[in-house]
């Protein structure tokens, strides 16, 4: 029987079942798994090149007009006649999209300003006006088209502020404020808009800043101010005015910063203040979170310092300065003014309308109101006379200034033996904030004393008043719960408990003492020079930490009344200066110390970039840049080729010959037996050289058996 070669063929053919073995989906996806890199960076560079390419580079204006890229404006001029008489000279219906593209190019090209921007910079801020031309002329003829497209700046540019060239550029450097740089051009109708809010701008950045214009006729200062594409070419980001910033101190391009976001007045005074500055952000409250969030969380001894805004706009940089500078003595708070609140605010501060500033001191003292705007100056002038409180509290950093520090002198001078410091000491509590409010009224009544004839006032006040007029005498309050061993030091343990230390849910018992220093100079020196004889360093320690003054205490156990504490302070000087006490010297604790900065300064300083948002946006905004790079895509397919060819040889590696000739039962038995005669501890092979002989051995490798002779052998 002959068979065909068809039969043949079919008869040598494997049968291939319908349904496909898993095995062979598993070995596909473990396939696809493996090479997934570089099919995804041949995917990207395919992308790439096809659709991002493209639209990152379309045809310039130049090419619309079927010329050379930065041609002379004549060129321009006869590219343009020759298509008039193209589309003069054809019948039917002209496209008139392309019409007006053409007749784009020619007004912006022949313009000498526009040109300059659109060749140097690629500035071309009207071409919207293509688009929206096209839709309202649709199916119009090309006379009708209402010509020229574009138009002119429709106002002047203010040119107030200094105009920097190119060689004043390298002097601005050497100056201690930081500079903030406008980038415009006079042909711009956008920078022509910008110009009212670019002189608010300036008024509000003059206290804290240099204020300067670049013209991009200066084409080097502005191409060296200006980013730069993958490319080299300098553009600006967000088109023109573009705003950069100058730190002081800068010398080179990469301390400069850009603006990127809308140009408003509020968000480019903010920018300044918090990223080239470093000025606190002030926060706003309402009516119900201002106490618990701001004075309940403000420290104890700061003036509270709060705005009244009417629009809600941010603090102007001049008002940030401020906080910086007084942080020590005042907390600052914004408040959105609402007339439904406002019986609410006149009655907790006397608040008639926004703009208002208040200024807050000791509980019980009639806030400080200021209605009106404020400049620098004025402003200045009302922190300086408001940021004392009324009663200062005694710390760390102002015990030596108030006289209320045995290593200290008095306030009345170096030359004074003896004075007094007056202390209401307790938990911060509402107790302890009608201590404070009652030691205000005795401090004003002995003031008022102070200032008149010592006839017209009561006799027995006289020392207290005398006392206070020299300085001699000092009211101050202490937070017995931060400064509790101060606190225990002066009040003992036993009468204590209810006024120094923590917070214990009992009833807070605010005391008033005084103490009594005095300095005897002789006796301090000569114990001195009798301690320095011993030379060892604990001594030497005890005498740096003992105290310089002697004193002496005396605590108020009376009613919480203005006269009766008054008088009591009158007898407690009078009998201090007239008795001769012995003097002796203590070790008192020390105050613990506050907070050296406040948490926006420690921020500031540990992050470069101060402002976390800012810089998120700035920097994927500069990735943004390379996204036209066209050396990408054939880097995203090198590497495709290099991954496809790194996994491929590691997998051709790892794959075992699938015919390997067997081995034989005998030498896979003697395999197995060499792997158990094998330790389980594994000792390092030594290298394939012969042994040296050892005194160990049976029989050394290079042994021999000497003949013996016969008499020997017998």
């Amino acid at each position: 029987m002959t068979i065909t070669n068809s039969q043949s063929r079919s008869i040598a053919m494997p049968r291939v079942s319908e349904n496909a073995s898993p095995s062979s989906f598993v070995s596909m996806a473990s396939t696809i798994r493996a090479y997934a890199l570089p099919i995804v960076l041949f995917a990207g560079a395919m992308f790439y090149q096809l659709f991002i390419i493209p639209n990152a580079f379309p045809p310039s204006h130049y090419d619309v007009l079927q010329i050379e890229s930065y041609s002379s404006i004549d060129k321009v001029k006869e590219a343009y006649d020759k298509l008039e008489s193209k589309w003069n000279s054809a019948v039917g219906v002209f496209d008139i999209h392309e019409f007006l593209k053409i007749q784009y190019a020619y007004e912006l090209l022949t313009n000498p300003l526009w040109k300059r921007d659109y060749d140097i910079f690629g500035i071309d801020e009207q071409f919207h006006i293509v688009e929206s031309a096209s839709k309202h002329y649709a199916g119009k003829h090309i006379s009708e088209l209402d010509l020229p497209l574009l138009q002119a700046p429709s106002g002047s540019i203010d040119d107030s502020s200094k105009v920097i060239t190119a060689s004043d550029f390298q002097y601005i450097f050497a100056d201690v404020k930081p500079w903030i740089i406008q980038l415009y051009s006079s042909g711009s109708e956008r920078c022509a808009q910008f110009s009212k809010s670019w002189n608010k701008i300036a008024s509000l950045l003059d206290v804290v800043a240099n204020i300067g214009m670049v013209e991009l006729g200066e084409k080097e200062l502005a191409m060296y101010l200006a980013d730069r594409r993958s490319t080299g070419k300098p553009f600006f980001r967000n088109g023109i005015p573009s705003l950069v910033a100058i730190p002081a101190g800068c010398r080179s391009t990469k301390c400069i910063s850009r603006f990127d976001d809308e140009l408003t007045v509020d968000k480019v005074t903010n920018w300044f203040a918090t990223t080239v500055l470093a000025l606190p952000q002030l926060n706003y409250y309402s009516k119900e979170s201002l106490v618990p969030n701001f004075l309940g969380k403000a420290s104890h001894h700061k003036v509270k310092v709060i705005f009244f805004s009417k629009y809600g706009e941010r603090a102007s940089p001049f008002i940030r300065q401020a906080a910086k500078d007084y942080w020590a003595y005042a907390s600052f708070a914004f408040i959105l003014w609402r007339e439904e609140d406002s019986s609410y605010w006149w009655g907790a501060f006397e608040v008639e309308s926004a703009p208002a500033i208040v200024f807050l001191k000791d509980p019980g003292v009639k806030p400080v109101v200021h209605h009106g705007s404020v400049n620098n100056s004025m402003f200045s002038n009302l922190m300086e006379n408001n940021k004392q409180q009324e009663l200062p509290q005694l710390r760390s950093v102002t015990s030596m200034k108030l006289g209320c520090d045995p290593h200290g002198y008095s306030r009345a001078g170096y030359d004074t033996v003896m004075w007094y410091c007056a202390i209401a000491v307790g938990k911060p509590s509402l107790e302890l904030n009608k201590m404070r409010e009652t030691m205000c009224r005795v401090q004003k009544t002995l003031s008022k004393h102070s200032q008149v004839d010592a006839s017209s006032y009561n006799q027995s006040l006289a020392p207290a008043v005398d006392a206070f007029k020299k300085k001699r005498l000092t009211f101050a309050w202490l937070d017995g719960e931060k400064q509790k061993d101060y606190c225990q030091f002066y009040l003992g343990n036993a009468a204590s408990d209810h006024t120094c230390g923590q917070q214990r849910g009992v009833t807070d018992i605010p005391r008033l003492f005084v103490i009594r220093y005095m300095r005897n100079s002789s006796t301090v020196e000569l114990r001195k020079e009798e301690k320095t004889k011993w030379k060892a360093l604990l001594v030497q320690d005890l005498i740096n930490d003992s105290d310089q003054a002697g004193q002496f205490v005396a605590g108020y156990k009376g009613e919480d009344d203005v006269s009766q504490i008054t008088h009591w302070l009158a007898n407690t000087i009078s009998d201090g200066d007239s008795r001769d006490l012995p003097f002796f010297t203590l070790r008192t604790p020390k105050l613990v110390p506050d907070d050296t900065e406040p948490i926006w300064s420690i921020t500031a300083q540990n992050i470069p970039l101060k402002n976390l948002k800012q810089s998120i946006l700035g920097g994927l905004s500069g990735l943004s840049v390379y996204r036209e790079d066209p050396r990408l895509g054939p880097f995203l397919l090198l590497g495709a080729l290099i991954s496809f060819g790194t996994i491929w040889l590691r997998r051709s590696q790892q794959v075992q010959p699938s015919n390997q000739p067997q081995q034989s039962d005998s030498s896979q038995s003697t395999s197995k037996d060499e792997k158990k005669q094998k330790p389980r501890d594994q000792v390092r092979k030594r290298p394939n050289k012969k042994a040296p002989p050892s005194m160990t051995d049976l029989e050394p490798t290079d042994a021999y058996q000497m003949p013996l002779s016969d008499s020997e052998s017998e």
